[in-house]
């Protein structure tokens, strides 16, 4: 009766996640397109600035993880709900900032939330009937990148009617409603895994993640050969080495590398790194790209406002294609989606490499990164969490976020260091940089074709419905798929 009662409810509990989720992504974003209207409000240097980024995205690669993991042995709800405490109380001290540091304080505040996707994932999973997941995990995994897109076209209107500070004060009003909606409304769930937190390797992962996101991000300013970037990367590689044999020793540990070699996890994983790679560094450059004035050679001389409104294919993309993804699922399974939307995404970024004269250019361009990210974004996330146990949802969503995360900022500080690179004399950036930019970012997002090839495959046996070994082992990841598994899940 009361498993009964619990999920009769699963589609309000759908639109409390939501809401959280989708504060949480538009908090990625907002601040990316207005950077130099933040620096002007808080008078600072342009260098000083983007460390509004970079505390959001150090913060939130370390607590992302943890937060799934303490979800996992405490209660995904209960953790649900103190992320969106953090993303609350670090949107409302950012609304009232006006300096530097208070600003840099709140963003770190801010990425504690960043538990909330791997959370809602597991709260989808515990929770939801069977035949619900799919496309619930599918459209929360899209929501994450759509309210990137959104980010970056509401951040002009929202800076230029109300002021940047209100950059904050919207999401910090979903934020509260969706955490009292949570509170009364969001079941616990009574899936748990025992144990304590592995502090040594926690600390030794937030050791390698600051240092390599940290080291990849100032690489364009400091200099690839800089001793500081070098000594940084040398340190991640070390202390990544180190981390790896402490968490394969422990009895307790913060990531299962077991489950980290499962090859629907690890494929997903690697895929996941080269979306990072296409999506964050695209969001950061196009904008950028689209401000150019025509006198330059390129560009449209758009503003952030205008420029914003050409990217929003993208999020209509991801948007749609979120929604129909279980259904997609079921019919040909995650691993060709994932692989389409590989193909599709890349697609997208060639005709802006190649073909950028006109606006419809740029329209349809960003059409085919929507649809792409969309397939790409929602199957990922359903692989990952059917591959694992319930009770490790949490840790691998997270870890799967997290290195997508690493991916954005290995292509932002690529981006950078190809488009800087022979600037005009005025500082404006020649076309060719961007040209050859945005074909690394087709590469990159076109290689994960190739890595969803090691997912294992999938087909349909419809007049038999037999199952087979791996299915047995995985019945949800049969499930998600729509079909049955051939194939060996781990290494």
């Amino acid at each position: 009766m009361e498993t009964a009662e619990r999920r009769a409810h699963h589609q309000v509990t759908f639109a409390v996640l939501t809401v959280g989720v989708g504060a949480y992504a538009l908090l990625q974003s907002l601040v990316m397109p207005v950077l130099p209207t933040i620096q002007e409000g808080l008078g600072t240097t342009q260098t000083n600035v983007t460390w509004v980024l970079t505390a959001y995205l150090l913060s939130a690669s370390i607590a992302t993880p943890i937060m799934g993991r303490l979800g996992d042995m405490y209660g995904k709800k209960r953790l649900f709900v103190i992320a969106l405490v953090a993303l609350a109380l670090g949107s409302l001290i950012a609304a009232l900032a006006t300096s530097l540091a208070v600003m840099i304080a709140a963003r770190i505040i801010q990425g504690i939330g960043g538990g909330v996707l791997p959370l809602a994932f597991g709260i989808i999973r515990d929770e939801f009937p069977d035949d619900k997941v799919t496309g619930a995990v599918g459209t929360i995994a899209a929501l994450t990148a759509v309210g990137a897109g959104l980010g970056i076209v509401l951040a002009g209107p929202i800076v230029s009617f109300l002021g940047f500070h209100w950059l904050f004060w919207i999401p910090l009003i979903m934020v509260v409603l969706a955490g009292l909606a949570a509170q009364i409304i969001v079941p616990e769930s009574r899936v748990r895994t025992p144990g304590k937190i592995n502090w040594l390797t926690a600390v030794l992962l937030s050791g390698w993640l600051v240092t390599l996101l940290l080291g990849m991000s100032q690489a364009p300013t400091w200099g690839w050969g800089s001793p500081a970037v070098v000594g940084l990367l040398s340190a991640a590689l070390v202390i990544v080495v180190i981390w790896v044999i402490a968490e394969a020793r422990s009895s307790n540990p913060l990531i299962d590398m077991k489950m980290m070699r499962i090859r629907s996890v690890w494929a997903a994983n690697l895929l996941a790194l080269l979306m990072g790679v296409g999506m964050y560094a695209a969001f950061g450059f196009l904008p950028q790209f689209l401000q150019t004035p025509p006198s330059a050679g390129y560009g449209f001389g758009a503003s952030v406002t205008e420029s914003g409104l050409m990217l929003l294919p993208v999020s209509i993309g991801m948007f749609v294609l979120g929604l129909v993804s279980g259904n997609l699922a079921a019919r040909i399974g995650s691993r060709n989606l994932l692989i389409w939307g590989s193909i599709v995404g890349a697609a997208g970024y060639f005709i802006v490499a190649f073909l950028h004269g006109a606006k419809l250019d740029i329209y349809v361009a960003m059409a085919l990164v929507g649809i792409g990210f969309g397939l790409a974004f929602s199957a990922m996330s359903n692989v990952v969490v059917a591959a694992v146990p319930p009770e490790q949802t949490g840790v691998a969503s997270g870890m799967n976020a997290n290195i997508r995360t690493i991916g954005g900022a290995l292509g932002a500080a690529l981006m950078a260091s190809v488009v800087t690179s022979g600037a005009s004399p005025s500082g404006i950036p020649r076309e060719a940089g961007y040209t050859t930019g945005f074909l690394m970012l087709g590469v990159a997002v076109g290689l994960g074709a190739i890595a969803a090839l090691f997912i294992p495959r999938i087909h349909r046996d419809e007049s038999t419905h037999r199952e087979s070994e791996t299915e047995l082992r995985h019945p949800e990841l049969a499930m998600v798929a729509g079909g049955t598994l051939v194939g060996d899940e781990s290494e």
